[in-house]
């Protein structure tokens, strides 16, 4: 498989550090309201690239945050009268509501910043000693200037880089293009935690530095996230991780394209915005899935009624191909006659399968991969209209169920109508299972089933399934 690395700005072959255990971190939202179709782009693509991974046969460590304290957060809950935490908490729920909607398999691990204080306080605190970070008053800096490798993933200058919408001046700070790794308290409804400098919080960029590390180590195969964090987010990982570890913090660095609305830049300011909470009144998450991989990941693609509706009606294809198939299978004739004619047909939807599989290897391409499912069922539709006998069915319908379940399609009707209830007991029982207590995950996987709810653990992740 080839990826496009944007360290590199090249394609390169995949070559994991231990393919026993693939290490991916993908940058999760900052839950203070329900995720945009914007947000959405990344986490079904990078959902899709481990899906293939494992469908290739490897394993993968996919480990996606929650930035569950940030001032949007805090901004959140005194508009709302309540506390920060139940802010986040909330949409923690909600984001769990909407990724299940679109067929995202929950990650290997969802770390939250405030479960993770620890480990961050001494990120900052190793930073401080090797002379890297400065504390002003309570507040704590990165010296950007002591990493000489600055601007590497980006390919800014540093010496050009202004004080600017990306850059904020601080009089408290060395130079403007130093960032905050840790923030005093401004107030007391501010959440704070007890650390060297005094009370405070983290800075955004160093808990996706100091999550990465506990979870997946040092150095870690691929680092994945939407084209907008490339600078200064992404930028800022690379020189606190490696300041501190001495390592190289990620091999490749994957980024998706911007999704514009009716061709014009997503804005909430203008209200340019769709959250997929409302695409979810209009569509169903498997369409936006399929358009969210209908182009190429890397390329910007356009969000409107047209686009979807096109999606709309390439997915009803699909699903119309496996109702075809299924009403063969259960109705259908057979005969070793028609058998014989069919193999030369049947070999040519196999086909397809390299085809698909040469197109994920090509930087994840799942444009032409869809191609390549468009292009079997043409084969199934021939073949069935000439009369097809159940055996080909239900050999053509296993080939496209394979196909479409690597890009989260034709998939079983999962959570989308939950309860909160129901949500957070599915997230408690995944945390259960990640601290080994094993007694408590199958007492809520027995309530669970009680309430006609079946979680099936799969490489993917949890499969959540209503019995009927």
């Amino acid at each position: 498989m080839k990826i496009y690395n944007t360290l590199t700005r090249k394609k390169e072959v995949f070559v994991p550090i231990d393919a026993d255990a693939i290490r991916i971190y993908v940058c999760g939202p900052t839950v203070y309201n329900y995720f945009h179709i914007g947000n959405a782009r990344p986490f079904v693509v990078f959902d899709t690239l481990r899906k293939y991974l494992e469908y290739q046969g490897l394993r993968v460590k996919f480990v996606q945050n929650f930035t569950d304290v940030d001032d949007k957060i805090i901004n959140k809950a005194r508009e709302e009268g309540v506390s920060a935490s139940e802010i986040s908490e909330k949409y923690i729920a909600e984001y769990y509501r909407d990724a299940a909607s679109l067929r995202i398999a929950p990650a290997s691990v969802h770390p939250k910043v405030t479960e993770n204080m620890d480990e961050i306080i001494n990120f900052v605190r190793a930073l401080t000693e090797k002379g890297y970070a400065y504390e002003r008053n309570g507040d704590v800096y990165f010296s950007t200037r002591r990493f000489s490798d600055y601007g590497k993933l980006s390919r800014q200058n540093i010496e050009e880089l202004e004080v600017g919408a990306r850059i904020s001046a601080d009089e408290r700070k060395d130079d403007p293009l130093d960032f905050v790794l840790w923030k005093k308290r401004k107030s007391d409804d501010e959440p704070a935690w007890a650390s060297p400098w005094g009370l405070g919080r983290p800075g955004w960029h160093i808990e996706c530095s100091a999550m990465s590390k506990k979870y997946l180590g040092e150095t870690i195969d691929i680092h994945a996230g939407g084209q907008d964090l490339t600078f200064p987010h992404h930028e800022n990982e690379i020189a606190q991780s490696e300041a501190a570890n001495g390592t190289p913090f990620a091999r490749y660095w994957m980024h998706n394209g911007y999704i514009t609305i009716d061709d014009e830049k997503m804005s909430k300011s203008t209200g340019n915005f769709f959250t997929v909470r409302d695409i979810l009144k209009e569509y169903d998450g498997e369409t936006i899935r399929f358009f969210l991989l209908s182009g190429h990941y890397r390329n910007p693609i356009n969000f409107s009624r047209d686009m979807m509706d096109q999606a709309k009606a390439g997915l009803t294809r699909v699903r119309n191909a496996e109702a075809t198939l299924r009403h063969l299978i259960a109705s259908g004739a057979d005969s070793e006659e028609a058998r014989e004619a069919e193999e030369a047909a049947f070999a040519e939807a196999e086909s397809f399968r390299e085809k698909f599989k040469n197109a994920m290897d090509d930087d994840l391409n799942t444009a032409d991969a869809i191609s390549a499912i468009f292009e079997l069922i043409s084969v199934i539709n021939t073949t069935v209209r000439n009369g097809a006998t159940k055996r080909f069915a239900a050999r053509c319908l296993a080939l496209l169920t394979e196909l479409t379940g690597v890009l989260g399609l034709l998939q079983s009707a999962a959570d989308g109508e939950l309860d909160e209830e129901t949500l957070a007991l599915v997230e408690e029982r995944q945390r259960a299972r990640q601290s080994k207590d094993f007694a408590r995950a199958d007492e809520i996987r027995d309530l669970l089933k009680d309430r006609g709810i079946t979680l099936k653990d799969t490489p993917q992740g949890v499969q959540i399934v209503r019995d009927r």
